[in-house]
């Protein structure tokens, strides 16, 4: 089992200052799921408890001379503690730029390492970083999980290629500060947010307690997937009416999700998205949130990048 490569600046620049701190918001522990194509970071998705978190690189837009091996059809995954891994990306971006100079300035390669720690007597797994300067090298060392079996990459992978899956209604929200203040006052009403999504382009959020109701709705967004038109007997109507209305009607689903998922979903704006898109998947089985980033000075998908959220739903009963 091998794993070697260089990270690109790009690729340094995509980890230290957008999606390393993003997900070291979702949860201290990830796995990373790395293929022949691809670098994979996988929160809760063996566990099933809180939200899912996935973000997925082509290997191109992380890494170059990129080498992978193993007798699992060169994939290999592990749990790493995220704020060490962004730790260590950021001391190593800081030595390249103290001490780098030279035709082998810059170059930070990564790579599986077993070595002994000390007081240790079993040699332990590591993810390895080392900066090599003009005259020296700083290696620096991250701890990780023992490598997941076959059997526990398998079921990894089939829990990657189920959170693939896409609600049939999306709708974008472009805005998604406005979303996210809106979510941080209603942290202190109360703990369950009640999502509805419609096919007109509506998402309609509400938390309701004994005292008092809360809500916000942003109505007419892009729609991908199946869309509908709305009535025009439901225009003057309230958001409340309009969204239970379009729910009778098998044009809208509404979940219930906690508030403090949601807003930890929400956390992603730290990797700088460049929109979002909300939808609700069948039988109202999760709350997915997919992430769109655009290649830079276009208005086209950067398709070598991907990240979404599943957000368990609870039960109203």
């Amino acid at each position: 089992m091998k794993f070697k490569a260089f990270l690109t600046e790009h690729g340094v620049s995509l980890l230290e200052r957008r999606f390393l701190p993003a997900l070291d918001k979702m949860g201290k522990i990830c796995h990373l799921f790395l293929t022949r194509d691809h670098a994979i970071f996988l929160h809760n998705l063996l566990n099933g408890d809180g939200v899912q978190c996935i973000a997925q690189f082509r290997k191109e837009a992380l890494f170059d001379d990129y080498r992978i091996s193993s007798q699992n059809e060169d994939r290999i995954a592990f749990a790493i503690d995220v704020s060490l891994l962004l730790r260590a990306v950021r001391s190593s971006v800081s030595i390249c730029t103290e001490f780098g100079n030279g035709p082998s300035a810059n170059r930070l390669q990564i790579k599986l390492v077993k070595k002994l720690p000390p007081n240790c007597t079993q040699p332990m797994p590591f993810l390895t970083f080392e900066t090599k300067g003009y005259k020296s090298a700083v290696i620096q060392d991250v701890p990780i999980s023992k490598p997941l079996s076959r059997a526990q990459v398998l079921e990894l992978q089939t829990a990657l290629d189920i959170a693939q899956d896409l609600p049939q209604t999306l709708v974008q929200v472009p805005d998604l500060n406005q979303l996210q203040n809106f979510v941080e006052r209603m942290k202190h009403v109360g703990d369950l947010l009640n999502v509805s999504i419609s096919k007109y382009g509506d998402l309609h959020v509400q938390i309701s307690t004994t005292l008092i109701t809360l809500g916000a709705e942003f109505r007419k967004l892009l729609v991908i997937g199946e869309q509908a038109e709305a009535p025009s007997e439901d225009r003057n109507l309230s958001a409340q009416s309009r969204s239970e209305r379009a729910i009778s009607r098998g044009d809208a689903q509404s979940v219930q999700v906690s508030v403090k998922h949601f807003s930890r979903s929400l956390q992603c704006h730290l990797a700088k998205p460049d929109c979002a898109f909300y939808g609700i998947a069948p039988q109202g089985a999760c709350l997915t949130v997919i992430f769109q980033f655009f290649i830079p000075g276009t208005r086209q998908t950067d398709k070598s990048i991907s990240l979404h959220c599943r957000l368990p739903v609870l039960d109203p009963g």
